[in-house]
């Protein structure tokens, strides 16, 4: 009978090592792991980027300004000149005058505390009886600006100035009438009133008051 040929059998020491099993292998050691590069040094003597300037922040052009003209400065307030109106009158008269002009101007719109009337010669009444009561009583009505306020040339100097200023020429010597007329013409803001002879009165004003 045919001989069955036999399967090669293969001995374990014929087959080399066995394999270990996966489980009992020994892990490889990690690598490490590379850090960041570090910056490659700047060059010397080369400098690095140059941040742009920022820009320039325009001004705006200066006005031409024309040449100031000559003359008084800047601000400075031109002198005031008043106008003056001669009311012919006596001197008996002048005082008389002096009242009647005082009431055209409440009449035409005037406050009262506009008017300044100064005498040369025999006080007003109301300024003589005010001042019987003291010259505190009397001056305080002045500053308070309320009412006409009645004064004579010896005493007006201590007087504001206000928008309209009469002169009743109503005796007095005539640096009187000189002292008067000035005053008044520095005090007036708006209108000079000037009651008595006006030969007299002219010839004081001619000599520069």
């Amino acid at each position: 009978m045919p001989l069955i040929p036999e399967e090669p059998q293969i001995h374990e020491s014929a087959q080399g090592p066995r394999a270990t099993p996966a489980s009992s292998r020994t892990a490889p050691t990690p690598r490490p792991v590379p850090g960041p590069r570090p910056a490659a040094p700047s060059r010397p003597g080369r400098p690095g980027p140059l941040r742009p300037a920022p820009p320039v922040q325009r001004t705006p052009r200066d006005v031409a300004t024309k040449p100031a003209p000559s003359g008084p400065a800047a601000g400075a307030a031109a002198p005031v000149t008043p106008q003056i109106q001669l009311i012919p009158a006596s001197v008996e008269g002048a005082l008389d005058a002096a009242e009647e002009a005082v009431d055209l101007l409440l009449d035409s719109g005037r406050a009262p505390g506009d008017v300044l009337v100064i005498t040369t010669g025999e006080q007003h009444p109301w300024a003589a009886h005010e001042l019987s009561f003291g010259e505190t009583s009397y001056w305080a009505q002045h500053d308070a600006g309320d009412d006409v306020f009645y004064t004579d040339v010896t005493i007006a100097a201590r007087a504001a100035s206000r928008p309209v200023a009469v002169v009743a020429v109503n005796g007095g010597p005539e640096d009187a009438a000189v002292s008067a007329l000035s005053l008044a013409h520095s005090r007036a803001g708006a209108l000079l009133i000037v009651c008595g002879d006006p030969q007299r009165i002219n010839s004081v004003l001619g000599a520069g008051v």
